[in-house]
């Protein structure tokens, strides 16, 4: 494995890719949710060409597709790899300003002198594990976008890789890079009979060797509250304070059934933002859980709470709607035994111990199995994501580069 190699040419587009903004946004109904994403998917799409790869650019719905033919087998199965674009809206996601701190010494990084911002290594203990590597950072005033940049790196690194050494055997690679992850965008727009693969894997994620296959089951729910206003001088009798009542929602949901208490495979309601007044109250929260029944249940207990106090209003001032966001995709997956050991052979291969654990989350993949195109999620290595102090090991993209060598020749 050239190594070396894969490690200069991660590198250098890790940092090509940072310094393009593609930051996604929640909210208005728009896909992709920003025009920036296409900047990146252009570039990719450019890039694939100028490789000899055979590409498409969906400029519509911002994908990029690439196809590799099989070589030199007997025997194909197309393999799909997929990566999203955006980056995460919780930090400032632009005018990134990556660099590369060489084999790093350990202890505290100096991020932006002058505006004494520091990543602490007591603060950040996975940095110790790094002793001795190059990392790519920011300057500590916007997160890096290694979430998922890195798998981005990685994926053309080995599309590079094949165009240049026609004459090594792997199955076809169906590539996909898709928008709007960090908000829910689940692929929705990839075309799967034109991408031509019936299993893949997406990367994303934290943590070199891992892989996920299996993930929450997610919806979002959101309360609308319709109060009563009057002049409180007045009021007796007549006011309906729709803030009292959002209040009195709230304090229906189990008290440790929440994110800080929760861990493993524990389930919980997560209050994301309340708005109130006396007149109207408006409450979004998320429900996850792996188990498809409890799922269900903390669902129907969300209208259990509403119609305990419309009952005792008398008339219906708490409405619940519940949308659906993806499904834990080990349900698809445990259908397809041989996805998780092919991937736990390649990441043995490149010298790795593989490790999962249930995601507490959800990946494309969790919607992609479901929609007929089962994939598990591998880990793209990068570190401390959605935040200032993400960084990116460039052996851990390398590495990436040569387990995904292993997987596409299996």
């Amino acid at each position: 494995m050239e190594h070396l190699e894969f490690h200069r040419q991660t590198e250098e587009r890790l940092l090509r890719y940072a310094a393009v903004t593609t930051q996604s946004k929640h909210g208005d109904g728009q896909w992709p949710t920003t025009d920036c994403q296409r900047d990146l998917a252009k570039l990719l799409y450019e890039e694939l060409r100028a490789l000899g790869v055979r590409a498409e650019y969906d400029e519509a719905r911002c994908v990029v597709y690439g196809w590799l033919p099989a070589a030199h087998l007997d025997k194909d199965r197309p393999i799909a790899l997929i990566a999203h674009l955006d980056t995460a809206p919780d930090v400032k996601g632009w005018d990134v300003k990556p660099w590369v701190l060489r084999a790093y010494p350990g202890g505290d990084i100096v991020l932006n002198e002058s505006e004494g911002i520091v990543m602490a290594a007591a603060d950040y203990p996975n940095l110790a594990q790094y002793i001795g590597q190059d990392l790519v950072l920011t300057d500590g005033t916007t997160l890096l976008g290694g979430d998922d940049k890195a798998a981005i790196a990685a994926l053309m690194t080995l599309a590079q890789y094949f165009a240049e050494h026609p004459e090594l055997p792997h199955r076809s690679i169906c590539l996909a890079f898709t928008p709007d992850e960090e908000v829910g965008g689940l692929a929705r727009d990839l075309d799967l009979e034109l991408l031509g693969a019936a299993v893949g894997y997406t990367l994303d994620g934290d943590h070199l060797g891992w892989y996920q296959d299996q993930t929450f089951n997610a919806a979002e729910a959101f309360v609308t509250i319709t109060g009563r206003s009057v002049h409180p001088a007045t009021a007796k009798g007549i006011m309906i304070n729709a803030a009292d009542l959002a209040g009195e929602f709230l304090a229906s949901l189990p008290e440790r059934e929440k994110p800080q208490y929760s861990s493993g495979t524990e389930g919980f309601y997560y209050v994301t933002s309340v708005k109130a007044d006396c007149e109207h109250a408006e409450i979004r929260l998320i429900v996850r859980d792996f188990d498809r029944a409890q799922f269900r249940t903390r669902q129907d207990m969300l209208l259990v709470y509403a119609g305990r106090i419309n009952e005792r209003l008398g008339e219906e001032r708490v409405r619940v709607d519940i949308e659906q966001q993806y499904r834990n995709m080990g349900e698809i997956l445990s259908q397809y035994p041989f996805l998780v050991a092919d991937l736990e052979a390649a990441i043995r291969a490149a010298g790795l111990e593989p490790r999962s654990e249930p995601f507490r989350g959800g990946t494309d993949g969790s919607a992609l199995s479901f929609r007929g195109l089962p994939c598990p999620n591998l880990s793209a290595g990068y570190e401390n994501a959605h935040g200032r102090f993400e960084f990116v090991p460039v052996p851990s993209m390398a590495k990436n580069v040569e387990i995904l060598l292993h997987l596409t020749e299996r």
